[in-house]
């Protein structure tokens, strides 16, 4: 089995999706402004609070019970042998505070932060005035660990997410609209590949068509309902 899922799934815990989230001071900026090596480069304080602000926000949301019923749904296959592979386009590390593990992150996660030089992973830092901070191995400006528009995804984790599309019998699209690409393709590759392909979203997308089945609602209600209330 396989799962995409995107902020669908999350805008129930209350997190607004990348282009919602231009609120007061920030309104004047399009998202797109703020998201790109090129913008880092000639104002990185002004990126690094546009994230500071986004990543204080998600920290205060929990997962629901879309999370959840996938955790379970997890540990299910798990228990029958069955593979299992969740890939998301999600930045907000709710399916791991669910309790995911088989999972990957397609557009990383704004929990996290590494160099902008060097990738450096950075969990703390020394106290300073600087804004973004320097990296304590390095001294190169501290960036949000997620996927800017003009980089390439995590290598690792699309090959595994296109490996699993490939191989799985079932494939379930959650809360995306399957427009960004690549994670978009998964599903129409999962479809290709032989694979049952279940849509749930409230809306349709570019996948409704190509979907056997389609489950119209939001992933908070309809997963629990699908899944069964075991665990969950």
């Amino acid at each position: 089995m396989a799962i995409l899922t995107g902020a669908g799934i999350s805008a129930e815990s209350g997190i607004q999706t990348f282009r919602d989230a231009q609120t007061g001071l920030w309104s004047r900026f399009r998202p797109e402004d703020l998201a790109t090596a090129d913008a880092f480069r000639r104002d990185p304080k002004l990126v690094w609070e546009w994230y500071a602000m986004r990543r204080e926000r998600v920290g205060s949301a929990r997962p629901n019970a879309g999370h959840r019923a996938l955790a379970a749904l997890e540990a299910r296959c798990a228990a029958k042998g069955v593979a299992f592979l969740l890939a998301t386009q999600n930045v907000d590390g709710l399916h791991q505070a669910a309790g995911s593990r088989a999972m990957v992150e397609l557009h990383g996660n704004i929990r996290r932060v590494k160099c902008f030089d060097r990738q450096h992973p950075v969990d703390a830092w020394p106290a300073t005035d600087k804004v973004p901070p320097p990296c304590p191995e390095c001294g190169s400006p501290l960036r949000p660990d997620v996927v800017w528009f003009d980089e390439m995804l995590p290598r690792e984790a699309l090959q595994s997410a296109i490996a699993a599309a490939r191989s799985c019998d079932v494939f379930l699209c959650i809360g995306t609209s399957t427009l960004v690409q690549p994670a978009a393709s998964l599903p129409f590759l999962a479809r290709e590949n032989g694979a049952t392909v279940i849509e749930v979203n409230p809306g349709e997308t570019t996948l409704s068509a190509s979907a056997q089945i389609v489950l119209r609602g939001a992933a908070g209600e309809i997963l629990p309902l699908a899944i069964g209330p075991q665990d969950i």
